[in-house]
């Protein structure tokens, strides 16, 4: 799904890291990433880690069967500027997944602390996104965004949570 291109991944804390999967089943030391259409075949007799690669058009629902086995989800962003993989990701934390959620695609530093917020662990961006904006601007992205207008995956309270406590006298919401 997301081409030829090579892939720069991104861990939470804006640092470009190693990619623990795959794409080959012939190697055998890494996490083995598949298309969403051989999840059922990748989970027959393999015992390392998997993960699956969807569109941001992929139905949740569909995927709560597998979330016991799977290590991984990557939701495929096809622009920056296409914002139904957060929602995606969103969901997909609702209906309880565990496991690492990465984002593959051209996101932009901007995007980076909302991602986070969705449920993300990673990114995984195209070596040229990543040449664009290197990993200090990430690191810088991430720690500029402190507070939310939506509540994040860990359940950290909003700029709304945070009026509302504010004119209540609460101490957190």
């Amino acid at each position: 799904m997301t081409g030829q291109s090579p892939m720069t991944l991104l861990n939470r804390d804006g640092v470009f890291v190693a990619d623990p999967f795959v794409r080959d089943a012939a190697e055998t030391d890494a996490g083995l990433l598949v298309p969403l259409a051989d999840v059922g075949a990748a989970l027959a007799g393999n015992a390392r880690p998997l993960g699956v690669e969807v569109a941001n058009t992929a139905d949740p629902e569909a995927l709560v069967v597998h979330f016991e086995r799977l290590a991984l989800i990557s939701i495929v962003f096809p622009a920056f500027s296409d914002g139904r993989g957060f929602s995606l990701a969103r969901r997909l934390r609702r209906l309880g997944f565990k496991g690492a959620l990465r984002a593959t695609g051209p996101l932009i530093a901007d995007q980076f602390a909302y991602a986070l917020d969705c449920g993300f662990d990673e990114i995984d961006l195209p070596e040229d996104s990543a040449a664009r904006q290197p990993a200090p601007i990430w690191a810088t992205a991430r720690a500029a965004m402190t507070l939310g207008y939506q509540r994040n995956s860990a359940a950290k309270g909003s700029i709304l949570d945070q009026r509302k406590a504010a004119r209540t006298g609460a101490s957190h919401v």
